[in-house]
């Protein structure tokens, strides 16, 4: 378990605590769900990005380069 010290504004620390926004089940619970958003966008974001690109498959020529240009690029990189 880890422990975090965070700041905030006096009034939203007294609001929040209030309401029992601070205690480690609600926040565990907030930061949960603000991860499980954020990773939901992310997946929104490719598909967005996939309906985008172009309808036609690459060829096996074209796949052969993309094979080709990546691994002479590793090897480019294992030199160095």
């Amino acid at each position: 378990m880890t422990t975090i010290q965070i700041s905030l504004p006096d009034s939203l620390a007294l609001e929040a605590s209030q309401t029992g926004l601070l205690n480690p089940e609600a926040l565990e619970r907030i930061l949960r769900d603000e991860l499980a958003s954020r990773r939901i966008n992310q997946l929104k974001a490719a598909r967005v990005s996939i309906e985008q690109s172009p309808d036609q498959p690459l060829t096996m020529e074209e796949i052969e380069a993309e094979i080709t240009a990546h691994r002479i690029g590793q090897r480019r990189a294992s030199d160095s």
